[in-house]
C-alpha cells in the first residue's frame, strides 16, 4: 500500500512537471532568452530604410594630355597614409582607355545625404583635387555638386547639390555603441553601387595618426575600394560612422575596417555647412606622451600630464611664455592625461578666451594664463622630411648603444637643425640597445643629462659615463621636427 502511494505521488509530480518542461522547451526560458538574443534572419528592413539616401560619387579633374606627363592620382598610393593603411576612393585603371586628351577620374566612392536640402557627406580624400563631382542616387538621378567644402584635418567633406526633400539619414551616437553591436556598411565597392556588408563593432576610440584629428570605429564589416565616404549604420538605420579606410597587408579587406565616429562628424559638418570651414581653438604646442618613470623624475603627479615637446613661434603658447620641456598637467583646473584629451579641450575653446594652464617646469608647479586664438587653417597640414641617410660618426658609448658628436654647421644641416647649437647630437642608435628600447632616436640633440646642461659631446660623454644606470639616467633631447623629448636610460634588475 505504501509503495502504491509513493508511486502515485511520483506520477502526479511528473505529470505536473511535464507540461511546464515542454512549455520551456517550446518558448525558451525567459532568463536565457534575454541573455542570448535571437539571430536576425534578415537586414532588409534596415537596408530599405537607409539605401535611398546613399549615393555614389564620381570625382573628375580638368582635361590634361599625356604629353604633360600626368597620370591621375588614383594610379598611385597616397604618400601621407601610414604603411598598412589604405583610404579607398576607387582604383579601376583597367576599365579606362585614355586617348591623347582625357578627363581623368580622381575617385569613385560613396557618400550619403545628411540634410534633406541637398547636403552630401563624404571623405575629403574622395574629392580632394577634383574640379567636378557627380553624385548619383540609387534611383538613377544624377547631380553635379555646386560646392565642395572640406576639412582635411578630419578627412571629411560635404557636397552641396541643387534640390530639396532628398531622403536623408540621421546621425547616431557613437559613444553609446558597444563592442559586439551589429552594423552594416553601405557603399559602392569596386563601383558596385548599393552594396551592403554586415559585421560587428570590433573596437572604439582608435587613434591611428592618419589625420590630425581622429576617432575611428573599427569593424569587421567588409570595406573595399569605393566604400570610402559611405555610412556605417546600426540596426535602426542611424549613422554611427563614415567608412574611411582599412588596415591591410594585401591591399584588400582583411577584416579591419575603419570608420570616422559620428560624434566627431557631428562637430565638423555643421560648421562646414554654416561657415565653409571648421573653427578650432589654438594654443600652438605639440605634445607627447609622458613615460611614468620620466614623469616621476620631473616631479609630475602620478597618472597626470603630457610633455610639451614643442612650442611654435608667434602662437598663444609662445606669447604666454610656455617652453619646450614644460609638462602640461591641467587646463582650466581640469587634469589632463593624454594628448587626445588636450586636443579635444583646446579645439573646443573659443578665440580670445583666457584660460589657465597648470604647468610643471623643472620640478616646480606654476600657472600660466594664455589667450586662445583661432587655429590657422594651414596648421598641421605641412609635411616633414626624413633625415638624410649618411654614415654615422662620433664618440661611441657602447653601454648605451649610441654615438654622439658636436652639432656643428655640417651636422646641423644633415639632421635638419637651423644652425649649430650646444649639446651632443646622436648620430647612431644601435637596434635593440638600451637607448633604442628607451625611445632614443638618431638626430636627437642631447641638451641635458640628469637635468644638467651639456655644452658639447665631450661634456655629455663624461656626464653619461659618470651616471648610474641602476638609478637611471634622464636625458632631455631636442629634435628639429618634434621639439623636446625625454628618455630614461635604466638597467632593470635581472637584465
Amino acid at each position: 500500500m505504501k509503495k502504491y502511494l509513493l508511486f502515485s505521488v511520483g506520477l502526479i509530480l511528473i505529470t505536473a512537471l511535464i507540461p511546464n518542461m515542454f512549455f520551456k522547451l517550446a518558448n525558451g526560458d525567459p532568463q536565457e532568452a534575454s541573455a542570448i538574443p535571437r539571430e536576425l534572419t534578415s537586414y532588409s528592413k534596415v537596408v530599405k530604410k537607409v539605401m535611398p539616401a546613399v549615393v555614389s560619387i564620381e570625382s573628375k579633374s580638368k582635361a590634361v594630355t599625356k604629353e604633360r606627363g600626368f597620370l591621375p592620382r588614383r594610379f598611385f598610393p597616397i604618400p601621407e597614409i601610414p604603411e598598412d593603411f589604405r583610404k579607398f576612393f576607387g582604383q579601376f585603371p583597367d576599365q579606362f582607355d585614355f586617348g591623347d586628351e582625357f578627363s581623368p577620374m580622381l575617385g569613385f566612392a560613396s557618400g550619403f545625404v545628411i540634410d534633406p536640402s541637398g547636403i552630401i557627406l563624404t571623405n575629403n580624400h574622395v574629392v580632394k583635387g577634383a574640379d567636378k563631382v557627380i553624385v548619383e542616387f540609387q534611383d538613377g538621378r544624377k547631380f553635379t555638386a555646386k560646392e565642395i567644402r572640406s576639412d582635411p584635418k578630419t578627412d571629411l567633406a560635404i557636397l552641396i547639390i541643387d534640390g530639396n526633400n532628398f531622403p536623408s539619414l540621421k546621425m547616431g551616437n557613437s559613444n553609446k555603441i558597444e563592442i559586439g553591436d551589429r552594423v552594416l556598411a553601405i557603399g559602392a565597392p569596386f563601383g558596385l553601387i548599393g552594396s551592403v556588408t554586415a559585421g560587428i563593432i570590433s573596437g572604439k576610440g582608435r587613434n591611428l595618426q592618419m589625420n590630425m584629428y581622429e576617432e575611428f570605429i573599427q569593424t569587421d564589416a567588409a570595406i573595399n575600394p569605393g566604400n570610402s565616404g559611405g555610412p556605417l549604420v546600426d540596426l535602426e538605420g542611424n549613422v554611427i560612422g563614415v567608412n574611411t579606410a582599412i588596415k591591410t597587408r594585401t591591399g584588400g579587406w582583411q577584416g579591419v575596417g575603419l570608420a570616422i565616429a559620428s560624434d566627431l562628424v557631428e562637430k565638423v559638418w555643421p560648421q562646414l555647412h554654416k561657415d565653409g570651414k571648421v573653427k578650432r581653438g589654438f594654443l600652438g604646442i605639440q605634445v607627447a606622451k609622458l613615460d611614468p618613470d620620466v614623469a616621476s623624475r620631473l616631479g609630475v603627479p602620478k597618472n597626470q600630464g603630457v610633455l610639451i615637446s614643442k612650442v611654435f613661434e608667434n602662437t598663444p603658447a609662445f606669447k604666454a611664455g610656455l617652453k619646450d620641456g614644460d609638462v602640461l598637467i591641467s587646463i582650466q583646473g581640469k587634469k589632463v592625461r593624454d594628448g587626445q584629451q588636450v586636443q579635444q579641450i583646446v579645439t573646443g575653446l573659443l578665440a580670445d578666451k583666457i584660460v589657465e594652464l597648470g604647468i610643471v617646469r623643472e620640478g616646480k608647479s606654476i600657472v600660466v594664463s594664455v589667450t586662445i586664438e583661432e587655429q590657422p587653417q594651414e596648421f598641421g597640414l605641412s609635411t616633414q622630411h626624413p633625415l638624410q641617410n649618411q654614415e654615422a660618426d662620433g664618440t661611441t658609448l657602447e653601454n648605451l648603444g649610441i654615438k654622439i658628436a658636436d652639432l656643428n654647421s655640417e651636422r646641423a644641416k644633415q639632421f635638419g637643425f637651423k644652425k649649430a647649437s650646444e649639446g651632443a647630437v646622436i648620430t647612431y642608435v644601435e637596434p635593440g640597445s638600451l637607448a633604442f628600447e628607451a625611445g632614443v632616436e638618431r638626430g636627437h640633440l642631447i641638451t641635458k643629462v640628469n637635468n644638467q646642461a651639456v655644452k658639447n659631446a665631450e661634456v655629455a660623454r663624461k656626464a653619461l659615463q659618470s651616471s648610474s644606470l641602476e638609478k637611471g639616467i634622464l636625458l632631455q633631447m631636442q629634435s628639429p621636427h618634434n621639439g623636446t623629448s625625454f628618455a630614461l636610460l635604466k638597467v632593470v634588475s635581472g637584465k
